[in-house]
Formats: C-alpha cells, structure tokens, sequence
C-alpha cells in the first residue's frame, strides 16, 4: 500500500497559478503510476492528469489541457501538478492517487483503476 498525502491547495482568484504536492510513502513509489483527480460538490470524482512510473508518458484531462502539468521526481517521493490561468469551475478538492498495476503505457483515467488515494486538498478559485 502506497500512502499519499497532499499539500498545496487554497483560494485563489480566477488567473492565477498553484502548485499542488503529493508525497508518498510505502511500497515503491518509483514504480507505480500516479493521477491526479478533483470532486466538485456534487460531482463524480473526476480524471485531471496521470504520469508513468518513468515520468515520460502524461496525460490530461479535457478541461485542463494546456493549463496543468504533472510531473513527478521519484528521489524525493513527490508527485505534482501545476496549475495555471485557474478558472472557477475548477473549484474542488483535488486527489492524489497511485496506479500500481498498470499492465500497459496508457494513463489510466478511471478511479476504478487506482489502488490508493490521499484525504485530498481543497482548491477554490473566486471569480
């Protein structure tokens, strides 16, 4: 089991920038593949980005490509996503979560998929 724990969320105004940090521990980090989700009250949970164990594949959900990255670095255990021009609609607590039986290259996107998740962070953009 992978434990997961997020830090950075907050409230800020809509065009502004975050970074969001999830640093796990358990059962090698290195070797699993990583998501990012957001629930909105209300709402599914929702796929927001996902990277590979190696770091060289991402993906992104369709709401947020060109304005979130995701990146990882394995030394440190910390997987992140950068957050840029936020508009209110991506007001939600966002999720860090592991992939650790991915038998393929292709980002998972489904919650079904990930094995474990972190108690969330919430992020709220006023307008």
């Amino acid at each position: 089991q992978v434990r997961l724990v997020e830090s950075g969320g907050g409230l800020v105004q809509a065009g502004d920038s975050l970074r969001l940090s999830c640093l796990a521990s358990g059962r090698a980090f290195s070797r699993n593949d990583m998501g990012w989700f957001r629930q909105a009250p209300g709402q599914e949970r929702e796929f927001v980005a996902a990277i590979s164990w190696t770091g060289a594949i991402t993906s992104y959900g369709d709401s947020v490509k060109g304005r979130f990255t995701i990146s990882r670095d394995n030394a440190k255990n910390q997987v992140y996503l950068q957050m840029n021009n936020l508009k209110p609609e991506d007001t939600a607590i966002y999720y860090c979560a592991a992939d650790r039986s991915n038998p393929n290259n292709v980002m998972r996107t489904s919650t079904n998929d990930y094995d474990d998740w972190g108690q969330g962070t919430q992020v709220t953009v006023s307008s």
